[in-house]
């Protein structure tokens, strides 16, 4: 059965960049090996994301995390918050305000509930220290792009105030609709830079996920370099599946990681994978592949 961050969320809470040599990626590894938790290298700052471990009690996982080096674990509401910054992490991305995946910004009959619980979830996050808070498009519904873009443009806009006050961006997912989130609007990088443009504020911004992006247009390398300023936070996950990114899927992470240092990003990477095997094992893999 596939798995989803969706299907896990409501479990818990009521063109490629090239196929890696096997032989490559475990050289790579092995050095890797060497750099455990104050170690690693620094040039990227690690997250993971709740969800894909929702059967390892939280405070053991940020235990685990806080031993690799990781500085955050995302994709977490206030309940959780104290939890982590007891371990001395930080929360990359929260969320809690959002309805759903699908139903979103781009259409209004959801605008003032969105704005509401937005409005409210905002101040927490600015109070925790953070600076980002996660939202989405929603899906199409046989509404057209440029119709979902003027829809999201009025209804994010009544929130901007607010966000700037609270030194808070608000942060639009970028999903594939082809395998996951069928219909949803926000599935090209095109579509979200376009309405970061109309928006025109540092306080709108989107989550470039590879694994998604990989799924709908590939070119990862190229569209993260073009549109670095529009980024606020990026998501890993092995191409097809969603599982480890190591050399079981197409994509090879260390010179994607390396090209995103190159643009100066200062903002998170965050694990959001599957594990198909022991689940803190693969995920302080993934750390190692992406520490370059």
């Amino acid at each position: 059965m596939k798995s989803n961050r969706r299907d896990a969320v409501k479990k818990m809470a009521g063109l490629a960049v090239g196929v890696p040599a096997a032989e490559s990626l475990r050289e790579h590894m092995e050095a890797a090996n060497q750099l455990l938790g104050p170690e690693l290298k620094g040039r990227i700052n690690h997250s993971v994301c709740r969800w894909c471990y929702g059967k390892i009690p939280f405070e053991e996982l940020c235990k685990a995390a806080k031993d690799m080096g990781i500085k955050s674990i995302e994709l977490t509401g206030p309940e959780e918050w104290p939890i982590q910054k007891k371990y001395g992490l930080d929360c990359a991305m929260p969320w809690g305000a959002n309805k759903n995946l699908s139903d979103g910004f781009n259409e209004p009959k959801y605008h003032d509930e969105l704005i509401a619980s937005y409005e409210a979830h905002i101040p927490k996050v600015a109070a925790a220290g953070y600076k980002n808070l996660i939202c989405f498009s929603g899906n199409r519904r046989g509404m057209s792009d440029e119709q979902g873009l003027e829809n999201s443009v009025k209804g994010l806009q009544r929130l901007i105030k607010t966000a700037e006050k609270h030194k808070v961006t608000l942060v639009m997912e970028l999903l594939n609709s082809k395998v996951d989130h069928k219909d949803y609007m926000c599935d090209h990088t095109a579509w979200g830079v376009e309405l970061c443009k109309r928006l025109g504020s540092e306080n709108f911004k989107l989550l470039y996920d590879i694994y998604h992006m990989q799924i709908m247009e590939g070119d990862i390398i190229r569209t993260i370099k073009d549109n670095i300023q529009y980024i606020a936070h990026i998501h890993t996950g092995g191409v097809p599946g969603r599982n480890e990114i190591d050399e079981t899927q197409e994509l090879y992470y260390p010179t994607i990681m390396k090209a995103i240092v190159d643009t100066g990003y200062k903002g998170y990477v965050g694990q959001e994978f599957i594990p198909k095997r022991d689940p803190l094992t693969s995920l302080k893999q993934g750390v190692q592949i992406c520490d370059v």
